[in-house]
């Protein structure tokens, strides 16, 4: 039995099927709270943020056209919920969730890395929010140009000019990472 699309899945959910959504949400729910994390630095406010990308989707269902990848819709609905945020609170970053011990590392490997995954969420905390959301989803979520612009609703040359902008602002407060 062929897996169905996430628009087929979209377009029963538009139909009344609440299972086909509980496997949408099933399937794009670690990539939801992984973006919003990179955002928030939070993880409980990145697990309500996914939720209510969810709930917004679910509300706006019976208005939904597959126009675009229900990818780009996911994270155009995602991304402005966590400007959103951004702009309502400045939240204070935690590492904790980030790391994942392997049992292998020494306690002083660990150290660096979460020294490394405090730097790095410091820089992109300093970021504008449009600049973050082309670095989360290029670098983070590996999207192509094509997919961002779809999903931040804007030109792909606007994005690639976002991204490159984002690499200078980002460059000098991560030099010192490739120079260790």
């Amino acid at each position: 039995m062929k897996t169905p699309s996430d628009e087929e899945l979209m377009l029963n959910v538009r139909d009344g099927d609440l299972a086909a959504f509980e496997q949408i949400v099933l399937r794009h729910q670690g990539q939801a709270w992984r973006v919003a994390y990179r955002f928030t630095g939070d993880a409980a406010e990145a697990e309500d943020l996914a939720q209510e990308a969810f709930l917004r989707i679910l509300d706006a269902a019976g208005r939904y056209e597959p126009t675009a990848t229900f990818g780009a819709y996911f994270y155009r609905v995602l991304t402005r919920l966590c400007i959103d945020y951004r702009r309502k609170k400045r939240p204070i970053p935690s590492d904790s969730v980030l790391l994942r011990a392997d049992g292998e590392a020494s306690p002083a490997e660990l150290a660096e890395q979460r020294d490394h995954q405090r730097r790095i969420q410091a820089a992109l905390d300093a970021l504008p929010a449009d600049y973050r959301v082309a670095v989360v989803l290029r670098y983070f979520e590996g999207l192509n140009a094509t997919e961002m612009s779809e999903a931040m609703g804007k030109s792909i040359k606007a994005v690639e000019r976002l991204l490159a902008r984002a690499r200078e602002a980002l460059e000098p407060r991560l030099r010192h990472l490739l120079e260790e």
